[in-house]
């Protein structure tokens, strides 16, 4: 027989009630889950970008790589010192460094005002933000590092060949595919 407080319940029945409880979504709770996504999801995600790099730098020249995959994947080390699939590559170096970290500071305010302000939302849209902080942060880093980003990883199929890119690419990639499908398949607000 379960134990019973004042008021009927059992304390089983307590814990169930808590549980349905809003999480404290004040600073100290927004805060809290910020950096517990962060530490669990953000910094894992950008230490593999960063030690992929590491690695591709170490191991493999510039310009060279070898087949993993024959017909379909190769690992070349390749720099880009554009946007993704190498826009804006003909920007002078001293500007490039500050255009791009300048977007980025922008992004991730956004994305940082965004998670602030998503309590009720599902987990999947706070590890979505997540992939793309991940994502600007490894590429960020090797821009002030290298002035340029670490590109590796080669798919292609036949003559077509998808440009060369990294994890923090994927990151980015797969987190605003998820945001754009997440505001696409949310319900609308009726008026």
């Amino acid at each position: 027989m379960a134990k019973k407080n004042g008021n009927d319940q059992t304390f089983d029945d307590e814990i169930v009630e808590i549980s349905r409880e809003p999480v404290d979504q004040g600073r100290g709770g927004r805060l809290r889950s910020i950096l517990v996504w962060g530490a669990f999801l953000v910094l894992p995600l950008y230490i593999a970008d960063q030690l992929t790099k590491w690695l591709v730098c170490r191991n493999v020249e510039i310009g060279t790589g070898f087949v993993v995959i024959p017909g379909f994947f190769d690992l070349i080390h390749v720099r880009n010192t554009g946007a993704a699939f190498g826009i804006l590559r003909g920007i002078p170096e001293p500007v490039r460094t500050y255009f791009f970290l300048g977007i980025t500071v922008v992004a991730l305010a956004a994305v940082f005002f965004i998670f602030c302000k998503t309590g009720d939302r599902p987990w999947y849209f706070k590890a979505i933000l997540s992939l793309v902080v991940a994502g600007a942060l490894g590429n960020i880093t090797d821009r002030f590092i290298l002035g340029e980003v670490v590109d590796f990883l080669s798919f292609y199929i036949g003559w077509f060949r998808w440009p060369t890119f990294n994890l923090a690419d994927t990151y980015i990639s797969i987190g605003m595919a998820g945001l754009l499908i997440t505001v696409l398949a949310s319900p609308r607000d009726q008026e």
